[in-house]
């Protein structure tokens, strides 16, 4: 009887991969015939499957775990295209961008919920939430479009690194403010080994691996260099984890050890390629299926939700492109729009807020429209900005805007 009970849960189990997989490549399928990109699909995917509509498959504790798998493979597979030396060049562009895409959002989700008047810590909270940046989306859009060696894409993903440091110690206060007092030494803690984390795999790791790559290469296990970057990628992953800062920062930072010695490894990406079009698919049907379309029935709330994400999306483009004006209008649109999603990262922030008792079930429900919102908004306005370079780089037509890995390589930021 037992037996039964547990194949009947593991058939649950498979059948809900198989609706959510089947799904989010049928939206893809169908964005990228209307010519846009397959991201929004899948994501769309997860809201009609999930609680708010259908209801075919309910977010768990198995969903979760992949969408966090996916995401991983995701970021190894973009720090894979991504040298060391190429972010180090942008590194003072990368930390101006960084630092107002953390600074105008806070400041512009705080002052527009106290106009709503919740108060100072609900206030704080959403603001924090607007400063997450999902790399994820954007690196999955210029990756399909073989645009992660345009100038502007590393400035994005270097700030994006940095933006979620600078995120995390937003977050350790606002989170500490709720509990009523700030840990100044846990937070000088947090921040010393984030850094010096980031630091040491860039600067020490990355050339080590490059050195060593040859040795491993003649091990006799099948695929040992493959294998040596997926526990690689896991392992760098927990120690972010330990560390305080997300593990896809770590699996972006074990990507970028293996980039070099990877340049002209085509079997590498190959495979790396086809573990990321299985997984990456859960990762954005997720975010979907985190919606809930039914507190929406207030008008008060809808209101709230528009004006949280106008307000976000307003924020970063305005705050992170004017940081990178520099470079031009249209490059400085590129950057601001590039770190517009907030994706998973601005659900985490909710789910704590949530989890603390500071934030209710609607102002939840509004954190989550904006992060799933401003995950919908960027595809295709990247798209858009990044035409020109699409076309001078000759990889990409109408109808291949989908996956992190086509049949051509990535460009390489380097």
């Amino acid at each position: 009887m037992l037996m039964l009970l547990a194949e009947t849960e593991h058939t649950k189990v498979l059948l809900a991969l198989f609706v959510m997989l089947a799904a989010a490549k049928l939206l893809a399928e169908i964005f990228e015939r209307l010519h846009q990109p397959a991201v929004v699909g899948e994501i769309l995917a997860g809201v009609l499957i999930g609680p708010s509509m259908l209801n075919w498959v309910q977010p768990n504790e198995i969903t979760a775990l992949l969408a966090e798998v996916g995401v991983i493979f995701l970021l190894f597979a973009v720090g894979l295209e991504t040298v060391p030396a190429a972010i180090l060049r942008v590194g003072k562009s990368a930390l101006l961008v960084a630092v107002m895409g953390v600074v105008v959002p806070l400041l512009g989700g705080w002052g527009l919920m106290r106009a709503f008047g919740e108060n100072n810590i609900q206030a704080l909270f959403v603001g924090t939430a607007m400063v997450a940046t999902s790399v994820g989306i954007t690196a999955r859009v210029l990756g399909s479009m073989g645009l992660l060696d345009a100038p502007t894409a590393r400035i994005i993903l270097g700030a994006a690194v940095i933006d979620d440091i600078l995120g995390l110690l937003v977050l350790a206060v606002v989170s500490n403010m709720a509990k009523g007092a700030v840990d100044y030494l846990q937070l000088l803690k947090t921040a010393t080994l984030s850094i010096g984390f980031t630091v040491f795999v860039a600067l020490v790791a990355a050339p080590f691996i490059t050195r060593v790559a040859p040795r491993i290469h003649r091990l006799r296990t099948g695929d040992s260099f493959f294998l040596f970057g997926l526990l690689l990628c896991l392992g760098l992953s927990v120690a972010a984890s330990f560390i305080g800062v997300a593990a896809i920062i770590g699996a972006f930072l074990a990507g970028m050890a293996l980039a070099e010695a990877t340049e002209d490894n085509k079997r590498m990406h190959d495979l790396t390629g086809g573990v990321t079009e299985f997984l990456v698919p859960f990762f954005l049907v997720n975010i979907g299926m985190q919606l809930s379309l039914g507190i929406f029935k207030d008008p008060k709330i809808i209101g709230m939700a528009l004006a949280v994400t106008a307000v976000a999306v307003a924020t970063k483009l305005l705050g992170c492109g004017f940081a990178a004006l520099s470079l031009g209008r249209r490059r400085a649109l590129q950057v601001g729009m590039g770190m517009v999603p907030r994706g998973e990262v601005g659900i985490v922030v909710a789910q704590l807020g949530l989890a603390l008792g500071v934030i209710n079930d609607s102002l939840f429900g509004v954190v989550l429209f904006m992060a799933v919102a401003t995950t919908l908004i960027a595809p295709p306005f990247l798209k858009c900005l990044y035409a020109s370079e699409a076309a001078a780089h000759g990889d990409v037509d109408d109808n291949d805007a989908g996956g992190i890995v086509a049949e051509r390589p990535l460009g390489r930021l380097g």
